[in-house]
């Protein structure tokens, strides 16, 4: 791509819905920002161009090259192109951001690409739009444009031609109607009585006796997998006692993924209590969680891409990989139930599946396989969604700390929010600065970012006083090694130098007057040591370090 002839292009085009220039000589507003390609993006898609553009540095009005100093340096504007990932729908971004040099002034180029076909994408949860130059909330009418885009493209609802009910497995239809009278029991009796191609249909799985995509990856014979002109596989693999195996699963997918699930290593294990005899006796995993985790990968990989469903099996979790990444909200939405997707991938396999008691549309699922973990005692499901177009769900099938175990076993009335929390705590995984104020104001976290850790309180009541004091004695030791280096840097410090060095390394659980103490009792300790001495200079003690 020649940029600057797509800059000229731009310069001297009228301004329309997909492009949009800034003067923004020195900063502009971040969520100003956010709006705009919120609406940039929804409008290139409903005019089925590939990209619009955000340019800074250039009057609107004019077209005048005024310059613009905003995030100077491509390291600053490649860590934009993350922080917007965290308030977009599907994490999407800036496909790229160039640096241009117009007339010996900085131009800036923010490439926004098109929503993709039937997601509309948002800011911080709102949906954006242009009205000529003016930007406004995407109104309903252009929403359910872009939303229908998905129903016309459905990968799973395209009835294949050559396939018929000669296709389908009779063992893979009769657990279908089984699971659909598990969904609707109201209909159980009236069920038994339909044929085949009725039930088929009340159940999705069938389209006015068609056989689409979704028929066949459910209930397709694996003779005939073939049809779908995809390769429909479940690839499983086992590292074990230092060998690899494995297998693959093919359609159809409502008798396979149960095989899978009875090759999965299952026992249980004891984790004793404080002070108990009683072990909470409890399994490695949950049956219904590994399901959750094969049926979601099925309902919601992208199928476009053609690609195989991961799940691997280490001594220690399982894990599962598909293609396509969350279509609405983030993981972290679904953990405590209470949001429900509006819309799906492939409407129509999700909706046979839910017909058949394969998946629930509720939004629950995540929500169970995270209160099933807690319930067992057992760390948290992991969500890597590093690479936006693809989710990796990791299962802990073990005790990763005990001491975070014994905790969750003598707190059962520590809500899930807090479990999960405290669980990204133990696991020493990035946590917000807002979580660690709440956690740090219920006395549930000691430290300061990164370094931080159970508090006192809990481990006292859980038996983690020997890791609450490593901590502690680690506080300790950073405050000397930094007295140290920084004696050795500027030959010497007065006490309220001192102070001012080591104050905000303190725990913040000290209030001053303790903070004060910790600060004496540590000089009074290193030079007791012979590391550091004290002189005077009138009313200033001057510390250094003791001279070989």
């Amino acid at each position: 791509m020649d940029i600057y002839a797509v800059f000229e292009r731009l310069r001297y085009h009228h301004e329309d819905e997909v492009v949009e220039f800034k003067s923004a000589e020195n900063s502009y507003d971040f969520d100003d920002i956010g709006k705009y390609f919120s609406a940039l993006s929804n409008e290139a898609n409903l005019r089925e161009q590939a990209f619009a553009w955000l340019v800074f540095g250039v009057e609107n009005k004019t077209r005048e090259i005024v310059g613009t100093a905003y995030k100077n340096g491509m390291k600053s504007l490649q860590r934009l192109k993350y922080d917007f990932s965290q308030h977009t729908t599907d994490r999407n971004t800036f496909r790229d951001i160039f640096e241009l040099s117009v007339e010996g002034k900085r131009v800036l180029m923010f490439q926004v690409p098109a929503a993709p076909r039937g997601i509309p994408i948002s800011w911080k949860g709102h949906f954006y739009a242009r009205r000529g130059e003016s930007l406004v909330a995407l109104d309903v009418s252009k929403y359910e444009e872009i939303r229908r885009q998905t129903v016309e493209d459905d990968w799973s609802a395209v009835v294949i031609p050559d396939a018929s009910l000669e296709d389908l497995d009779e063992l893979a239809v009769a657990k279908a109607r089984e699971g659909y009278k598990q969904r609707f029991p109201r209909l159980a009796k009236v069920c038994d009585k339909w044929s085949d191609s009725v039930f088929l249909d009340k159940a999705a799985l069938t389209v006015g006796g068609n056989v689409t995509r979704t028929t066949l990856l459910l209930v397709g014979k694996e003779t005939s997998a073939y049809k779908l002109n995809h390769i429909a596989q479940i690839v499983w693999k086992c590292f074990q006692d230092g060998q690899v195996f494995g297998d693959i699963y093919t359609i159809p997918f409502i008798l396979t993924t149960s095989e899978l699930l009875g090759r999965i290593r299952n026992y249980r294990f004891k984790i004793y209590p404080k002070n108990s005899l009683i072990p909470a006796d409890v399994w490695k995993y949950d049956t219904e969680s590994i399901l959750e985790g094969m049926h979601n990968a099925i309902a919601h990989q992208n199928y476009e891409k053609g690609a195989r469903i991961i799940v691997t099996e280490d001594k220690d979790s399982l894990k599962f990989q598909n293609d396509g990444g969350f279509y609405e909200g983030s993981y972290e939405q679904y953990i405590t139930g209470e949001k429900t997707p509006k819309s799906y991938r492939n409407p129509a396999l999700v909706k046979a599946m839910v017909n058949i008691k394969m998946i629930d549309t509720q939004g629950y699922g995540i929500h169970k396989m995270f209160q099933s973990q807690k319930d067992r005692f057992l760390p948290m499901p992991d969500y890597d969604l590093s690479t936006s177009d693809m989710v990796v769900l990791n299962i802990p099938g073990t005790i990763i700390d005990e001491n975070y175990s014994l905790m969750l076993l003598a707190n059962q009335n520590l809500s899930l929010t807090d479990a999960v929390l405290l669980d990204q705590v133990q696991k020493e995984h990035p946590v917000s600065a807002d979580t660690v104020a709440m956690l740090r104001k219920r006395k549930l976290i000691e430290g300061r970012l990164p370094h931080i850790y159970v508090s006192k309180d809990i481990a006292q009541a859980t038996d983690m006083k020997v890791e609450y004091s490593k901590h502690k004695g680690l506080v300790d030791k950073k405050c000397e090694a930094l007295l140290i280096v920084s004696l050795k840097d500027h030959g010497c410090l007065t006490k309220q130098e001192v102070v001012r060095l080591l104050w905000d390394v303190l725990p913040d659980q000290l209030n001053e007057k303790q903070k004060g103490y910790k600060i004496d009792n540590l000089l009074r300790k290193m030079r007791r040591e012979g590391n550091i001495m004290c002189t005077h200079a009138g009313n200033k003690s001057i510390w250094s370090l003791v001279k070989e």
